[in-house]
């Protein structure tokens, strides 16, 4: 009994030998590093304003608006204001000939203080602010909208906005973009020049 006893033993001592060694060398070829940060990474949304590219100033994208797109996109407003002159107000005020006016200017409409108490009138970069985030231009105003988010959909509104009944005369794209576009337009006209020029005369023969 005391042999097969010792037998036992020494085979369940030899097994735990084996597991120890398999459990090392496993270790070894499966080794998890520990996160420096712990939690899950985040890809932050391509277009956002942390890494996304710089505004287009309202004044560039209105040199290309498109009025008749402007109307399709007013009918997301249509809901609370009429556009036409001598029309009702709504929900919000009516906007014939808004553009160029005071904030609050339409006479028996309830606009916010919020809005009043904002200077100047409606030119066009205070109503592209305006359409982008409404509660953001005039905190504390009543308008529910939550704004355009597309910049050529807001300079599109605007277009329209304007024709009907402003008719103010578009601002001028800044003086960058301008020189921007002054060596693209040299280029086009450099192999034109190039062109016209008369191909030099062959080599008398000899």
């Amino acid at each position: 009994m005391d042999d097969r006893s010792n037998t036992i033993a020494g085979w369940v001592l030899a097994g735990g030998i084996v597991a120890l060694g398999l459990s090392i060398v496993s270790g070894m070829y499966f080794h998890g590093e520990a996160p420096e940060k712990e939690g899950f990474a985040v890809a932050a949304e391509a277009g956002g304003e942390a890494g996304g590219a710089a505004a287009v100033p309202i004044a560039t994208l209105l040199a290309t608006a498109d009025v008749a797109k402007g109307e399709a996109v007013f009918k997301k407003c249509a809901a609370c204001h009429t556009v036409a002159q001598g029309g009702p107000n709504g929900i919000g005020p009516n906007l014939w000939a808004a553009m160029g006016k005071p904030h609050g200017h339409v006479a028996g409409f309830s606009y916010s203080d919020a809005l009043k108490s904002v200077p100047g009138n409606w030119d066009f970069e205070g109503m592209d602010k305006w359409l982008a985030n409404p509660k953001k231009y005039a905190p504390g105003t009543k308008m529910t909208f939550a704004g355009l988010g597309n910049p050529e959909e807001r300079a599109n509104l605007i277009a329209y906005l304007n024709a009907q009944g402003s008719n103010l005369p578009l601002p001028a794209p800044p003086a960058a973009d301008a020189a921007a576009a002054a060596p693209a337009d040299a280029a086009t006209a450099a192999p034109t020049a190039d062109a016209a020029a008369p191909a030099p005369a062959a080599p008398a023969a000899k």
